[in-house]
């Protein structure tokens, strides 16, 4: 993508009423619709989708494929698809303001600062859907299961939530399932599958397959899945 095209959608997020934004890793406030500043902190539902229905996040959520499909899937849940690239977050607003799909929307920040942005038991569900998988030593607190991000999430997620990881790497599927969980105390497994197409899907949810996913699939890769709750 060339850098003008990058540019103009960058500019394009903030004409989307669904798009929120964070420049300041320091601060709660986020940027939002013609640059007006807002906190949005445990008024996702009452200021943002305007019901009381349960929140699901998609963190690393690219295009937002997951997260609008997801909403078109439960109308009666709200979605917010998670990613630092704004080029990449456009599209799935882009499709959801398109397509007047009220329950989707966006936050462009870091995960690192995730909790800054909901409240304690703001959020019901978390999708982590072909993340980075950071395969060097060095970096496995940028993991999106690692002991570090469960703690963060433990800030926002309601007690007996569920986060989800769908991912195409070995390692990163043996990394959740055999490490970072059994680390954490507050973290139950409940299930996991190290090749979900070999049988029958065991949710619909997983059916959902994103741009990255085809090519997975295409050059012959198997698409791992691991629920677990937070207790």
């Amino acid at each position: 993508m060339s850098k003008k095209k990058k540019l103009q959608k960058f500019a394009d997020l903030l004409s989307f009423p669904n798009v929120y934004e964070n420049f300041e890793s320091n601060t709660p406030e986020l940027v939002h619709f013609e640059d007006e500043d807002v906190e949005m902190a445990g008024l996702w539902n009452k200021n943002h989708f305007k019901n009381d229905n349960k929140i699901t996040l998609e963190l690393a959520c690219g295009g937002g494929e997951y997260t609008v499909a997801l909403a078109k899937m439960f109308p009666d849940r709200n979605f917010i698809g998670v990613d630092i690239k704004g080029a990449r977050i456009w599209k799935g607003a882009r499709i959801a303001v398109d397509e007047k799909i009220s329950n989707a929307a966006f936050l462009r920040t870091r995960i690192e600062y995730i909790n800054l942005f909901f409240e304690k038991d703001e959020i019901d569900e978390i999708w982590i859907t072909f993340p980075d998988p950071f395969l060097r030593d060095s970096k496995v607190n940028r993991r999106l299961t690692s002991p570090y991000f469960l703690k963060k999430y433990r800030q926002i997620l309601k007690k007996g939530g569920t986060i989800h990881l769908k991912t195409d790497s070995p390692e990163l599927y043996d990394f959740t399932v055999n490490e970072s969980i059994p680390e954490i105390d507050f973290v139950k497994l409940l299930i996991n599958h190290d090749d979900i197409y070999s049988k029958p899907l065991i949710m619909p949810e997983l059916d959902i397959k994103t741009f990255y996913e085809h090519k997975h699939l295409a050059n012959g890769l198997t698409i791992k899945y691991v629920r677990f709750l937070m207790g």
